[in-house]
């Protein structure tokens, strides 16, 4: 019988060794600390399990260990992809629906790196509407990460060019100059970018500058810019600019997105969307 308890946003998981380490970067990411007794019982599980999951995630640098808890390492705090995967996953999926509607049939798309260009990647391949006649390829897509690309390259409808570069394990994204030099080659229809952090100051930004440097370069080599960015990341702004809100078409969020919070990017001249 598995054991559910319900994590920091109210859903209900069961507690096994990769949801509890989500859960508590998540209860990190709200609190800005963890206290093993107050996580235990929140999770429903022992304190001694907490203890080793802390001790864990600490060996792999995710936080640090400190008297009866964890804090975050640095205010820039950014989750390896493999941890995000399960956050706002109903809401990335929406929002990535809607992304994938706006590639067209013959169209070429870049898209960088993280989990909602990912799920938006999945639901381009799966649009039977974008099946050319004899099988042939019916869009492009243009990527620095290769996640991506390793689950487009069985899709015969679908060709994939992706950049050259350093991989930064982070986030599964190439950067550097291997990088820059495919993608200045290139021009692309459409620029879906997923973002840290978006407000009408900073515009888009990231929180690694090497990530931001290429994600920049992509949006310029676009006819249009569509940033996917779920409410949670409304109104922020992380460490690296990758574009000013003036250079973004379109804005694709979730229902979370009250009225108020995107009419800004609104009045800024970006259409919203919300998914």
């Amino acid at each position: 019988m598995k054991v559910q308890s319900r994590c920091a946003r109210g859903r209900v998981i069961d507690v096994k060794r990769p949801e509890r380490w989500n859960a508590l970067l998540d209860l990190l990411t709200r609190d800005g600390r963890i206290d093993v007794e107050e996580a235990a019982a929140e999770l429903a599980v022992s304190a001694a399990t907490i203890r080793r999951d802390l001790d864990e995630l600490a060996q792999q640098q995710m936080l640090t260990r400190t008297r009866g808890g964890a804090v975050g390492q640095n205010l820039s705090y950014d989750l390896p992809l493999r941890y995000k995967t399960a956050r706002r996953a109903s809401e990335k999926q929406r929002i990535a629906a809607a992304a994938a509607r706006m590639a067209e049939p013959g169209s070429i798309v870049g898209l960088n790196g993280g989990t909602t260009t990912t799920e938006v990647a999945r639901a381009i391949s799966l649009r039977g509407d974008l099946s050319a006649p004899g099988g042939g390829t019916a869009v492009t897509v243009v990527t620095n990460a290769l996640n991506i690309a390793s689950e487009l390259a069985v899709r015969p409808q679908v060709k994939i060019v992706l950049t050259g570069g350093v991989a930064r394990p982070q986030s599964f994204e190439l950067m550097g100059p291997l990088a820059t030099g495919v993608l200045g080659q290139v021009s692309l229809d459409l620029a879906i970018l997923g973002v840290d952090a978006l407000d009408t100051v900073q515009g888009a930004t990231a929180h690694h500058e090497g990530e931001a440097s290429i994600n920049h370069l992509m949006a310029g080599r676009a006819a249009r810019v569509v940033v996917v960015a779920d409410s949670s990341k409304l109104g922020r702004r992380a460490f690296a600019r990758i574009c000013a809100l003036e250079e973004i078409d379109v804005l694709i969020t979730d229902t979370g997105a009250d009225a108020e919070l995107v009419a800004p990017y609104t009045e800024a001249g970006v259409r919203v969307i919300r998914a």
